[in-house]
């Protein structure tokens, strides 16, 4: 079992990210690879005191990066889009 703070790493704040948050009431975030969509939706709502209906997971493959003559990689990462209730809201960087 993980804890919550293991599971979500990180929201992606992006165009995209804030464009799905405006209009479908979505959220984005970095998700531990282990983690499975039940105890994503936990997790959220442990943390954020809100309602999910639904989650949906993508595993991203790191990009290949190369400094001089060695190439490697970036770590492999898995992507959580979560759906609110209507009426809910999680503000991150709002406020001024």
């Amino acid at each position: 079992m993980f804890e919550e703070y293991q599971i979500i790493r990180r929201p992606l704040i992006s165009e995209k990210g804030t464009a799905l948050k405006d209009e479908n009431n979505q959220l984005v975030f970095e998700v531990d690879k282990g983690a499975n969509k039940s105890e994503i939706k936990k997790a959220v709502e442990k943390l954020f005191k809100v309602t999910v209906t639904e989650v949906r997971t993508q595993n991203r493959a790191g990009k290949p990066k190369r400094l001089g003559r060695f190439v490697g990689k970036r770590k492999d990462w898995k992507k959580a889009i979560i759906t609110l209730k209507e009426g809910d809201r999680v503000d991150f960087f709002e406020g001024v």
